[in-house]
């Protein structure tokens, strides 16, 4: 069981906001996940990685991710600090299987 974090590589964030919207992310779909994946998920120390791609390649996972069933959340910032309201950071992913995860984000580079 695993997490992937997708980062819209298309924004320069600091590292603060970079992590807080990787975190919304991680959290928000934790929390579309059901509750035996939940279990596994935390039971194996929650691992995630993180990737980035851009904005077409987020609109592309989230479809094939919800086509297989792997909960998901699209995080779009509120604009209180660095970018605009409604701005797509990132595309949080599972908890699901390593193999479902990785059919739809295998491919993706490491951040």
């Amino acid at each position: 069981m695993k997490q992937v974090i997708v980062v819209n590589d298309s924004l320069d964030l600091p590292p603060g906001k970079l992590a807080a919207q990787v975190a919304h992310g991680a959290i928000a779909a934790y929390l579309e996940a059901e509750g035996r994946a939940q279990e596994l998920w935390l039971a194996e120390c929650m691992p995630k990685v993180v990737v980035h791609g851009g904005e077409i390649e987020m609109a592309r996972l989230e479809t094939l991710a919800m086509a297989k069933g792997i909960p998901l959340a699209l995080i779009r910032d509120a604009g209180k600090t660095v970018v605009a309201p409604g701005t797509l950071t990132c595309l949080g992913l599972g908890p699901a299987t390593d193999e479902e995860i990785d059919s739809v984000t295998g491919a993706l580079p490491l951040l």
